[in-house]
């Protein structure tokens, strides 16, 4: 990661590039932000410009030795301490067992989350930790001589989820840690670090990203949205990308579903069989969890469309697109079979999660979808 990748935070990085620039670095820094703010790759930026041999007034270089052994995160002299979900069946019991999925995870993630890297590492809905057992292997690895860098760093990703008895023993070395030796903190939750780690350590805080650097990116390739748009996202994110990633997902997921709503509606009131079994194949061609956002997005369209009869603007919420359609189909939805509606979507959700046969479930709800536009 280079100072470039990422997003707003320029004071921040000045700060960081004339600290380098002047040697005032020190020992041990404290990077405090919500993952979607930066504070890791701030970190790791940080880490890469202080012992770029080409730096520039602005960034690393990315070509001398040091920045290509950064790139590969293969660096001898950088070293990484993350959460991890022991399995001594799978002898993983260190983050050392985990460095070939931790840095496949950053090659592909600048801005990530505990759950994001639990997902990485197939251990979801499960506690990760740094373990007690890690504060041998980090004291026995800066113990060794420096192999090649100017500063040898050790990065602790979410000191929050470190184990008491390894944060004790960690507590004299990040006081005073061999020479040319930094350690780097990052976390989301520094009030749940042990108090004698936090007074320590150099605090930064990482706070939101400013709204108009954030629409700066979304108006970039691959989003390409209108600033209008990116405008109106970036708000919308509260200066975290991942939660502006998120919301860019989700409203390209509901443009999906409203798609095929709409499909769904035309194809039943039309009563083109034909459409409704191209529709019901590739349906069941999205996946058990796709389906059921869908329904469960149908049940929401149902509900908008039928309160959006009473005209009242603090009940009902509709984007754009879903209201321009609604305005002619709002009127096939009414008391006579509003009810109906949501039982039919409701079972075809429930034989859905009960791994029914996703083609014909689709197909049948169409037929009865058919009925109810009727009435």
């Amino acid at each position: 990661m280079y100072f470039k990748h990422i997003i707003g935070q320029d004071e921040l990085k000045r700060q960081l590039i004339r600290s380098a620039r002047e040697g005032t670095v020190p020992h041990a820094r404290l990077f405090c932000g919500k993952a979607g703010t930066g504070a890791f790759p701030l970190a790791l930026a940080y880490a890469r410009y202080l012992n770029c041999t080409g730096r520039s007034e602005t960034d690393a270089c990315g070509s001398c030795p040091s920045c290509l052994k950064y790139d590969g995160l293969i660096h001898p002299d950088l070293h990484f301490i993350f959460p991890i979900v022991a399995v001594k069946e799978r002898k993983k019991q260190i983050c050392d067992d985990y460095l070939p999925e931790w840095r496949s995870f950053l090659a592909t993630h600048t801005y990530f989350d505990l759950n994001q890297w639990l997902g990485h590492m197939d251990a979801l809905n499960k506690q990760a930790l740094i373990y007690a057992k890690e504060s041998d292997n980090i004291l026995h690895k800066l113990s060794l001589r420096i192999c090649e860098a100017a500063w040898r760093v050790l990065l602790i990703w979410m000191p929050e989820r470190m184990h008491l008895t390894c944060a004790n023993k960690l507590l004299k070395m990040i006081e005073e840690p061999p020479r040319n030796t930094l350690i780097f903190m990052v976390s989301e939750a520094p009030d749940r670090i042990l108090g004698t780690v936090l007074s320590r350590a150099q605090r930064m805080n990482v706070g939101p990203i400013a709204a108009e650097a954030l629409a700066k990116t979304l108006e970039a390739p691959p989003h390409d949205l209108s600033p209008e748009e990116a405008g109106r996202q970036a708000r919308l994110s509260h200066g975290d990308c991942l939660r502006m990633m998120e919301n860019i997902r989700i409203s390209e997921e509901n443009e999906f579903f409203l798609q095929q709503f709409i499909r769904i509606m035309r194809n039943s009131w039309t009563k083109n069989v034909k459409e409704m079994k191209v529709f019901a194949e590739e349906m069941a061609g999205i996946g058990r969890e796709r389906q059921r956002n869908f329904l469960a997005c149908c049940q929401r369209l149902i509900r908008e469309n039928f309160v959006s009869r009473f005209h009242i603007d603090g009940i009902n919420y509709m984007s754009p697109a879903e209201q321009a359609f609604s305005v002619r189909f709002a009127a096939y939805v009414n008391e006579r079979n509003v009810f109906d509606f949501i039982r039919v979507l409701s079972d075809a959700d429930r034989h859905i999660l009960q791994n029914g046969q996703a083609k014909m479930i689709f197909f049948d709800l169409a037929l009865q979808i058919a009925v109810l536009l009727k009435r």
